[in-house]
């Protein structure tokens, strides 16, 4: 069965877009089926991953409002089993455009349904901002990974996140769980950092991954060279840290499958 994970922050600069490109990279070489769909105008899942934003005939925003199918702008990265949906700038005018269509939050579950038993996991990398594109993608998955760096400002933009995922459940998709929070730029020789994830630990318990992803400049040298962390230094604290998370989302997820099965019987 195929996870659709929403990888959501409504606050920017939180580390949203290098954890989907490095969580989707690491489940990759851990040989799953990945598809990332970049959701976000701003495209830096696309060109993170090494694919020209600007180069493409065809993107996501076709898709969403129906004029392509979505295997048509599907492009396979060499050598690996990660697949990606291209994102653009073209995507604000998809977000204006939705606004007026019938079924407006579920035109991506609907583009995706079609493709979903192709792969084990589909990333979907949402816009730092609630509105129409983010909808859609919490209404196309079941699960939601939450990257927060440890600063007392996250706090208040986690909070007004839970809110809408409490919302979106309620409404239009009652599947939809918060799966985990992935701390970033984490420095364990802060105390702030310190204190910001023991309230975070009292408040989501064993919502928040033991994995965080440290301050790494490989990390944050990768995207300009549009690679993974993985394949820029694949020995880098960054690469081992996704690698940790990924292996840890796996176990948390096997788990969780095991149960509810269990108490289906």
């Amino acid at each position: 069965m195929t996870r659709v994970i929403a990888i959501a922050n409504q606050k920017g600069g939180v580390g949203k877009t290098t954890t989907s490109v490095n969580l989707a990279a690491s489940l990759a070489a851990m040989k799953r089926r990945i598809l990332l769909v970049d959701m976000d105008p701003q495209g830096n899942a696309t060109t993170g991953i090494g694919i020209d934003k600007h180069g493409q005939k065809t993107s996501l925003t076709d898709v969403l409002l129906g004029e392509s199918h979505v295997t048509e702008i599907l492009q396979k990265l060499p050598d690996t089993s990660l697949h990606v949906l291209p994102g653009s700038p073209e995507l604000t005018v998809a977000e204006v455009a939705l606004m007026n269509k019938d079924r407006r939050e579920y035109h991506l579950k609907d583009a995706l349904a079609s493709i979903q038993g192709a792969y084990d996991y589909v990333l979907i990398d949402c816009p730092p901002s609630l509105n129409m594109l983010t909808v859609n993608a919490l209404v196309a998955a079941t699960g939601v990974i939450i990257p927060m760096q440890c600063e007392y400002y996250a706090l208040e933009g986690l909070s007004a996140l839970v809110g809408t995922i409490e919302r979106i459940t309620q409404t239009a998709n009652p599947d939809l769980q918060v799966m985990g929070l992935v701390r970033t730029m984490y420095d364990p020789r802060s105390n702030l950092s310190r204190d910001v994830s023991e309230q975070i630990n009292a408040f989501f318990r064993n919502k928040v991954y033991n994995t965080a992803i440290p301050r790494n400049i490989r990390l944050a040298e990768a995207p300009s060279h549009g690679l993974s962390v993985l394949e820029y230094d694949k020995t880098s604290r960054g690469a081992l840290a996704y690698l940790a998370l990924a292996a840890e989302m796996l176990r948390k997820d096997s788990s969780k499958i095991a149960a509810d099965g269990e108490r289906a019987w």
